[in-house]
């Protein structure tokens, strides 16, 4: 009897062994010919797939096929709403002799310009005023002040969402709105604001507001969508005032945490033309979720009367379009530079394209200055940006590590002269995985305004040598291995 049940159990597991063999391999096959993934990422989920056979092939069905396999939407399909608008205004800014006479001199601003503009059909805004928030009780102050004086509509877009004091701060503010006939809408990213649920808005709703989540959670914490979150900050208000940069909505950005200290970022508060490009793109995401459409409407792109004199554009990419257009701007402007790069970003964990990018500036002479936070906010993606950052210093570059708290800000400075802040990191999750939104900026006093607040910021940061990078722990030396094998991933 014993012998009949040993025999059983070792077909059983062969033919286990046989199944879990067969659905790797198929599972290979899959990710190399039919995701059309990059390089680095078909390798990063072969060894993930292999190494943990069961686990492995529950993650990628989680997280790792592409978003084509869902069908999901086409954003390049939709129709953009206030786009003729925004060609009217460019049009009157032509016959004004206002288009581009201030910065044309810049060829690489020109080409960085005409390429924006063919590929994704970026209009540059030349009467944008911009206004910098650097504190996030700053940012929201003024951005809860311009609620208060809303006349028609307030759309709100975060990637996170916390119903916490200021949540709920936020919120108030949004309900008053409503109550003054106001219309309001929030939509949020459904991984990003997984702990906000439906119910806390429900004071919101109950007066005519409307909240969706972009791609929900079929179950608490699982969605085959999960890979692909909504990265963008964007609030519009009556169609003539624009927020978009790094601040979510949450205490930790608003007050000094035990986990996080003072949280410093970049956030615009923008006026002119611009804004038509943040009002188009937050009409886009909500009615890619197919709940309460927007219509086409005039009132949501309201003739403007700004006079601002910056020239920006505003810039957006995802898995949804052909081209990764922020990444594709990075490197324009990498390439582009003649003296100096200056890089702030809590992530660093770059594809070849703008790694290399970066190594060839050095080695032809112009300075690089990065700056990273001092901590890890998430498992592993600290310790991959801590290898790839000092693999910078090895050509020359100056990397620093803010020590006053953790540094959120997403931005490039290039020769002083132009720059971007937004949402999206230098990482391949923001380049290809993720909804991102970054303005351009072409105003050299504004460049050197961000360029002074950096200079501010490594005041207290401490600067990483090859001399403190040696002293990292066996432990630390064994987490950055695994990050860079998992860093496509992360």
């Amino acid at each position: 009897m014993n012998a009949i049940l040993d025999m059983i159990v070792t077909v059983t597991r062969t033919h286990f062994s046989t199944i879990v063999f067969f659905t790797n391999l198929i599972l290979s096959l899959v990710i190399i010919f039919r995701e059309r993934k990059s390089t680095a990422s078909t390798w990063s989920w072969l060894f993930v797939v292999n190494l943990l056979p069961i686990f492995g092939f529950i993650l990628y069905i989680l997280i790792g096929r592409g978003i084509s396999s869902f069908r999901i939407f086409k954003l390049e399909s939709q129709p953009r709403h206030g786009f003729e608008q925004e060609i009217k205004q460019a049009k009157a800014a032509y016959r004004k002799d206002r288009f581009l006479t201030k910065i044309t001199d810049n060829y690489v601003i020109g080409q960085l310009l005409h390429m924006l503009f063919i590929s994704e059909e970026s209009i540059v805004s030349m009467n944008t005023d911009v206004q910098l928030f650097t504190d996030g009780r700053e940012k929201f102050d003024a951005l809860i002040a311009d609620i208060e004086k809303a006349q028609h509509h307030v759309h709100v877009e975060y990637y996170i969402f916390r119903m916490d004091n200021l949540g709920k701060e936020l919120t108030q503010a949004l309900i008053a709105a409503r109550n003054r006939g106001v219309e309001v809408r929030v939509l949020i990213d459904a991984w990003g604001s997984n702990g906000t649920k439906m119910r806390h808005f429900k004071e919101l709703t109950a007066v005519g507001g409307e909240v969706i989540y972009f791609f929900p959670l079929i179950l608490p914490m699982i969605n085959p969508r999960t890979n692909y979150r909504l990265h963008r900050k964007i609030v519009v208000i009556d169609g003539k005032i624009g927020y978009t940069g790094g601040f979510n909505v949450g205490d930790e950005y608003v007050s000094i945490t035990k986990k996080f200290g003072y949280w410093r970022d970049n956030h615009l508060r923008v006026m002119g033309d611009v804004v038509y490009s943040l009002q188009n793109r937050f009409i886009m995401d909500w009615n890619s979720q197919h709940q309460h459409e927007i219509e086409n409407s005039v009132a949501y792109f309201p003739e403007t009367d700004a006079s601002g004199h910056i020239t920006a554009q505003f810039v957006s990419s995802g898995p949804d379009t052909k081209r990764e257009q922020i990444k594709m701007a990075y490197l324009k402007m990498i390439n582009g530079a003649e003296d100096e790069i200056i890089i702030q970003t809590p992530y660093y964990i770059p594809d070849d394209a703008i790694h290399e990018a970066l190594k060839l500036a050095l080695l032809s002479g112009v300075k690089v200055k990065l700056l990273i936070p001092n901590k890890p906010d998430h498992p592993f993606v600290y310790w991959a940006t801590y290898y790839y950052s000092a693999s910078l210093v090895r050509y020359g570059a100056e990397v620093y590590t803010y020590e006053n708290g953790f540094v959120h800000a997403k931005t490039i400075i290039i020769d002083g002269n132009f720059a971007s802040v937004g949402s999206a990191n230098f990482d391949y999750r923001s380049f290809s995985l993720d909804f991102e939104g970054n303005m351009i900026i072409y105003d050299r006093d504004f460049s050197q305004r961000l360029r002074n607040d950096f200079f501010d910021d490594l005041k207290v940061s401490q600067q990483l040598t090859m001399a403190r990078y040696e002293q990292r722990s066996f432990f630390i030396r064994f987490k950055e291995g695994i990050a860079r094998l998992i860093g496509p991933m992360l």
